[in-house]
């Protein structure tokens, strides 16, 4: 079973800037300082692209976790997308969509997770993990819409 959200951001930005903040490393490990989470292989600092790989390291629930994302799809300043190809869940897939608005725009953040540990897994991804990462995410796209441009 695959659990899914969505978040929706109202930024100010024009989407090509957004675009290029929720691909950035610096950005990403900024907005998640209360985890530690640090890119510690791959594409370490700048902007990711399509066909690159990041290692992430954090601390959530009290265990240290690593997780290996690949930008395996890229249509700038449109989407892209990271799926997880080493790590924690049994499949992660995250897609960035931008749209432009008249006073900026809109970042629509799509996430699909698939836990381990079949029902047990399952179990956790309804009651845990689906609203923590829904937090995480949302927070993080309220961050990166209000860095100024």
């Amino acid at each position: 079973m695959t659990a899914n959200f969505a978040c929706h951001t109202e930024s100010s930005l024009p989407p090509e800037r957004l675009f290029d903040l929720a691909r950035s490393v610096d950005a990403h490990v900024e907005s998640q300082k209360g985890s530690g989470e640090r890119a510690v292989a791959g594409v370490t600092s700048g902007l990711i692209g399509e066909g690159q790989e990041v290692s992430w390291r954090a601390r959530h629930f009290g265990l240290s976790l690593t997780m290996t994302s690949r930008v395996t799809q890229m249509d700038y300043p449109r989407s892209f997308t990271d799926e997880q190809i080493r790590g924690p869940f049994r499949s992660f897939r995250h897609v960035h969509e931008f749209e432009a608005t008249p006073g900026g725009c809109i970042m629509t953040d799509r996430v699909e997770f698939t836990a381990p540990f079949g029902l047990l897994g399952r179990a956790a991804e309804k009651l845990v993990l689906r609203p923590y990462l829904h937090r995480l995410i949302r927070d993080r796209g309220r961050f990166l819409a209000g860095i100024s441009s």
